[in-house]
């Protein structure tokens, strides 16, 4: 699977990001983990009509819903890669739905403190996530 051309447009360092077999995307900067839903995951739903992310306080457990996402398409939750709080919750997101499409490497849902940072090294790196959405496809 080629780059995607918003990952190139935008800079992003892809390497530095962690991936989950949900389709959300992770970054981290110290203990807290940054999340968002993947280029693949918003072009497979389409135009994203609708989205939340749960709000700042919440405790997550792993796999716990953070978000949910609503499309012309179909409606679909997020998943918390990791557990720990909601410091942080995206409200943007309810007023421009859109920028998920548009900037799916950009537009982050919540902001975790992480509980068990060991946790991240359940997900997938650039390449192994890229090999799981072609198998995924295929």
């Amino acid at each position: 699977m080629k780059e995607s051309r918003k990952q190139k447009e935008e800079g992003i360092e892809e390497m530095d990001l962690k991936y989950s077999k949900t389709h959300e995307w992770v970054k981290v900067e110290g203990n807290v983990a940054t999340i968002g839903l993947t280029d693949f995951a918003q072009d497979q739903l389409g135009e994203i009509v609708y989205a939340e992310a749960e709000p700042v306080g919440t405790a997550v457990e792993l796999e716990g819903i953070i978000g949910t996402v609503e499309s012309v398409k179909a409606a679909s939750d997020l998943y918390a890669p990791i557990s720990g709080e909601i410091v942080e919750a995206n409200e943007a997101i309810e007023d421009e739905p859109e920028t998920i499409n548009s900037a799916p490497w950009e537009t982050w849902f919540v902001k975790i403190e992480m509980a068990d940072p060991s946790e991240l090294d359940a997900l997938l790196d650039k390449a192994a996530y890229d090999k799981f959405c072609e198998e995924e496809e295929a």
